[in-house]
């Protein structure tokens, strides 16, 4: 009797084993013989799935894009800074619990990735930006603060997130207080 596969499982397992090659090796160093080793089956499987190299990296962003969504839509109701501390709180926990795709969004945000990087980035400042705009009608932002201010407090996440992978002594999760502290309580009114 043929054994019968999960697909979304073992389309799942080969994600997985990618993020960890690609975080290890680089992505351009990386080869589907390597994410096929690590997830212990043979090469052709992996082709089951995905048609090349760049379609599982597509896959492990559409991945990490599908965390990052999921941060979005657990904003809940509250003020709108209240809301935004949350966004932070949760975007910082999030990168802190899945460092492998953190290391591979750094590694082709120096290359011409065959992914929308742009359109996540666009997105999290997006959400942000709606924040702000909630909070200024609600009389809760000093005065000047706009849309680019929801630039600057994505880039804080990210500069905190680039600096934790370089060095590891750096305890991402403990910054998500800092980052709340300068960029929600000190745009308050």
């Amino acid at each position: 009797m043929p054994k019968i596969v999960d697909r979304a499982a073992r389309q799942e397992e080969i994600l997985d084993a990618a993020v960890k090659v690609f975080a290890r090796k680089g992505f351009a160093a990386s080869r589907i013989e390597d994410v096929a080793a690590e997830a212990g089956i043979a090469k052709g499987s992996v082709y089951l799935y995905f048609e090349s190299r760049n379609a599982l990296l597509a896959g492990v962003f559409d991945s990490y894009a599908g965390k990052a969504a999921g941060v979005l839509a657990e904003l809940g109701s509250g003020s709108p800074l209240e809301r935004l501390r949350r966004l932070i709180t949760g975007a910082v926990a999030m990168l802190a619990a899945h460092p492998d795709h953190a290391r591979v969004l750094l590694d082709v945000w120096a290359s011409n990735p065959p992914i929308d990087m742009a359109a996540v980035y666009r997105e999290y400042r997006g959400a942000v930006a709606d924040l702000l705009s909630e909070a200024e009608c609600a009389g809760e932002l000093r005065p000047g603060i706009g849309a680019g201010h929801a630039v600057v407090i994505v880039g804080a996440i990210e500069g905190c997130l680039v600096q934790a992978l370089v060095d590891p002594e750096l305890p991402l999760r403990e910054l998500a207080e800092p980052i709340i502290q300068i960029c929600v309580d000190g745009i308050r009114r």
